[in-house]
């Protein structure tokens, strides 16, 4: 699959995800996901940094609170819009603009560091996204990004629930079968009925690459690992949220920091 269908299924997704996403229906993202994404990141203030698949803009703002200059780039332009919304109303000072993550307009060395919140999946060829973002930085630069995690959300997967409506496991599939563009269809799970019923579901492009894929990629590219890092939920945020409730018993999410050489 092409960026450029990529990018037409993302445009006709952005409208509605971003209304539901802040309306606090993304649990996974505001919950866990993104709060451990926060957690594991090195000081960034003063740096110079970018979000790769920026979305509407909201864990850009979260960088950019903590004292960071960032650029956001994303392929679908009503997310830019409602991410340049935000910011003209609440200038943080981040520059957004169209592109594409296997081909950024950046030159050679420009940003001290690279975000990509759950974006790197959704992308064609994400080994050349990989390889861009190594470009950009500067030496000693590191690139921090999270995705599905490949182990325990390959194509086939589901949830599995005792009687006490409680995750006990997961069953998965297919996990050696490296996807270019499948099509999922859903939506977040906490959507009420009666919205989802006036509501297009997302149709989002998978690309499915193994574990030791993904790892190899980093290493093949140049990077070093840093640090990984399987978001689970405490007890507490699970009585709270339970939607991530599952994310006790196997992890959804791999989000990873590697570093370019010095």
């Amino acid at each position: 699959m092409k960026s450029s269908e990529v990018a037409r299924y993302w445009e006709g997704n952005a409208e509605t995800w971003t209304r539901l996403a802040r309306a606090g229906y993304d649990q996974y993202r505001d919950a866990l996901n993104t709060p451990e994404f926060l957690r594991i990141l090195p000081d960034i203030g003063g740096l110079t940094g970018i979000d790769i698949g920026c979305g509407e803009g909201s864990n850009t703002r979260k960088l950019a609170a903590l004292g960071a200059s960032l650029h956001g780039v994303d392929i679908a332009p009503t997310f830019l819009r409602h991410a340049q919304e935000s910011e003209t109303q609440t200038p943080l000072g981040i520059h957004y603009r169209h592109g594409d993550a296997t081909a950024l307009d950046e030159p050679d060395g420009t940003y001290d560091f690279a975000t990509a919140f759950m974006s790197l999946m959704d992308v064609p060829q994400p080994e050349k996204a990989i390889a861009e973002a190594f470009r950009i930085l500067k030496p000693g630069g590191f690139l921090q990004f999270s995705i599905l995690h490949p182990c325990f959300v390959p194509p086939v997967t589901k949830n599995l629930r005792g009687a006490d409506g409680l995750s006990y496991g997961r069953m998965v599939g297919d996990y050696f079968r490296e996807t270019d563009g499948e099509i999922d269809t859903w939506t977040f799970g906490q959507v009420p009925q009666e919205m989802k019923a006036t509501l297009e579901p997302f149709q989002v492009p998978r690309f499915h690459r193994t574990l030791s894929t993904w790892i190899n990629t980093l290493c093949r590219t140049g990077f070093h690992i840093e640090e990984i890092n399987e978001p689970r939920a405490d007890e507490e945020t699970a009585r709270r949220v339970p939607t991530v409730e599952d994310t006790r018993v196997v992890p959804i999410f791999l989000q990873i920091r590697a570093r370019k050489p010095a």
